[in-house]
């Protein structure tokens, strides 16, 4: 099942079934998470920058997810050895790392009215900026490495490696002393945020989820196109 609507040939079909249902879905958080944001509350020590939550968290949810993705991608390309994997992995690393860069930098600014920095070096802010060298040390590796497959075996090696940052990013307001706060959503305990807080929080995260794709799915489409002019040039060439 996975090699079937991971396979090149198959992609076509998969990019026009898929497309218009996320290009939907996207249309539709969005407009949702505009109106529930809008009439949020504040937050009663926050006040109005608690906002910047609803960019901020789904970000940092978003970034994880998409390395995660990429790490397992990438464990499969050396199983099933399906280099469809590698131009997948390519292709969703740079939007996990603009919405790590988008973590970032709303953190910060989140950051400075509430502990009054923008930036301490404690375990979570250090986690998710490693995250960040390491989805721009897997592109520079991929991308300036002459030999294809060379370029494609040491990056996916970035990647598997690197995932090891992932739970440390989870754990790391648990186990060690941070300003950061704790989870709020999954942890011990049940839930700590209020329902006003959490609907728009789960609508953006679904609109980031569904731009996700399609994003994901442009780009793919659009490095295939791209191998199919080299080969073609790379043919014609050889005449």
């Amino acid at each position: 099942m996975i090699n079937y609507f991971l396979k090149i040939k198959n992609f076509e079909k998969n990019f026009n079934f898929f497309m218009p249902i996320f290009v939907f879905l996207a249309t539709i958080f969005l407009a949702l998470s505009i109106i529930f944001i809008t009439n949020s509350p504040n937050d009663y020590q926050q006040s109005n920058a608690v906002k910047i939550m609803y960019i901020h968290v789904p970000s940092a949810w978003m970034a994880l997810l998409i390395y995660s993705i990429m790490a397992i991608f990438n464990v499969f390309s050396f199983i099933w050895r399906n280099r469809f994997f590698y131009v997948i992995s390519r292709s969703i690393a740079e939007i996990g790392c603009i919405f790590t860069l988008i973590t970032l930098i709303t953190g910060a600014l989140w950051g400075k009215p509430i502990w009054g920095a923008w930036w301490v070096w404690d375990a979570r802010l250090t986690s998710v900026l490693m995250l960040f060298f390491l989805y721009i040390g897997y592109l520079i590796v991929y991308d300036n490495i002459s030999d294809n497959i060379k370029a494609e075996k040491i990056s996916a090696i970035i990647a598997i490696v690197g995932f090891i940052n992932i739970p440390i990013i989870k754990f790391s307001v648990e186990y060690w002393n941070s300003l950061h706060q704790k989870a709020s959503i999954i942890r011990n305990g049940g839930m700590a945020i209020h329902s006003d807080f959490l609907k728009p929080l789960f609508l953006m995260f679904g609109f980031y989820f569904s731009l996700f794709v399609v994003l994901s799915l442009l780009i793919i489409k659009t490095r295939i196109i791209k191998h199919k002019i080299e080969s073609i040039i790379i043919k014609n060439s050889s005449l």
